[in-house]
């Protein structure tokens, strides 16, 4: 497998990681990885294919679903607007959404949601599938809605909710639609190739999604995967599979054109690392901003994942556990993406880091493949 693009020789290790990546029993179809330090980029490699059939090779502006790695990205707008003075980080939402503040959510706010302990984590009405492409519906569903428990007496991550319920926030605060406000506070600033919503010349660029085949994750992924099956009506199903049909739906056009503010989000590793680059400069939140960003807001079991997580504002926090470290450093901050995606900043060696798969695996925290690549550039600064 030929391995394209830039590679500072001292960095060589990441090279290696990568191209590995492409060899053995269980190769991965295509993919790219970006490390950024002091702002300078230090490796920016891609290599495989982007196509269903295999025959289209990766290029350098090659876009992937980056999922939940989605969710700093709007976290970081939604701060923005705190830092304006439009938006409270611990005033109720309901001052700006009237319509949230019924069945136990009036005093829920927005630290709360950035930081998943709002409650509001799944959906309890089931909804039919469409309904996902209905911004209206999704957010009056969501105004309705009661808490799965009291608003900050405990921590469930909020796969897919999170993007409505920040999203219209954002929309209220901002004036414009959730996605064009977004991509217009923290891509354009810096120049990235970040999408929410895929449109003309970009959405051939895109990579086909597949899943790697023999690879059961971990313990921790294999015990998501039994309470979605499982036990479809407790918080974990629902959050998953309501409305039903999310997690296959990757590939699909109408997937790839509406705007899901926690999920949906489309980048180069580019573009993810130089997101977490620009936070470390300063160019997206002063320095005080940034630090409550990313000091520890939640810290215990997770109702939703049944794991053990760790969570800033928008981001998760790094934990000395084997599939829940970005392997770099204790104070790193980030997001992962279903299916293997990762970007995340290292502020004590002011590294950024971005990795993009077309090859989905079954992890529910962190991707072996990405600390594989992240363990690769620490080791490359020893």
């Amino acid at each position: 497998m030929q391995i394209q693009g830039y590679c500072d020789p001292a960095f060589v290790a990441v090279q290696n990681a990568f191209a590995a990546q492409f060899a053995g029993h269980n190769p991965q179809h295509g993919g790219a990885v970006c490390v950024m330090l002091g702002g300078e980029t230090v490796v920016d490699l891609w290599a495989g294919v982007r196509d269903q059939a295999g025959t289209l090779p990766w290029q350098a502006d090659t876009l992937v679903s980056l999922y939940s790695c989605t969710k700093t990205f709007t976290g970081v707008a939604a701060l923005q607007l705190v830092a304006e003075g439009r938006l409270e980080l611990d005033g109720p939402v309901s001052r700006i959404w009237p319509e949230f503040g019924c069945n136990g959510k009036s005093g829920i706010t927005l630290r709360q949601l950035l930081c998943h302990r709002a409650g509001v984590a799944a959906l309890h009405q089931p909804l039919a599938a469409g309904a996902v492409f209905d911004w209206e519906t999704m957010v009056d569903v969501l105004a309705g809605e009661s808490p799965w428990w009291a608003p900050g007496q405990a921590q469930g991550y909020a796969p897919l909710t999170y993007g409505w319920l920040l999203g219209e926030i954002i929309r209220r605060a901002d004036g414009q639609e959730p996605g064009q406000a977004i991509v217009q506070r923290v891509a354009r600033p810096l120049g990235l190739d970040f999408h929410l919503g895929l449109f003309g010349a970009d959405r051939p660029r895109v990579a086909w999604l597949s899943r790697g085949r023999n690879d059961f994750g971990d313990e921790a992924a294999q015990r998501l995967m039994r309470a979605i099956n499982r036990e479809p009506a407790s918080l974990t199903g629902q959050a998953f599979n309501n409305p039903p049909g999310l997690m296959g739906w990757g590939n699909r056009p109408e997937w790839q054109t509406f705007v899901q503010p926690a999920a949906n989000g489309y980048a180069t590793a580019r573009a993810l690392a130089g997101f977490y680059a620009g936070l470390l400069q300063g160019r997206l939140l002063d320095p005080a901003l940034l630090r409550e960003m990313t000091r520890e807001h939640s810290l215990g079991e997770d109702l939703t994942l049944r794991s053990h997580t760790r969570f800033g504002l928008g981001c998760w926090l790094d934990q000395p556990l084997a599939n829940a470290t970005f392997a770099m450093g204790p104070h790193s901050f980030g997001h992962p993406g279903a299916g293997g995606c990762l970007g995340f900043a290292d502020p004590e060696r002011e590294l950024a880091f971005g990795y993009i798969t077309n090859t989905l695996g079954p992890y529910v925290l962190m991707d072996p493949r990405a600390q594989a690549l992240a363990r690769a550039a620490r080791d490359s600064l020893a």
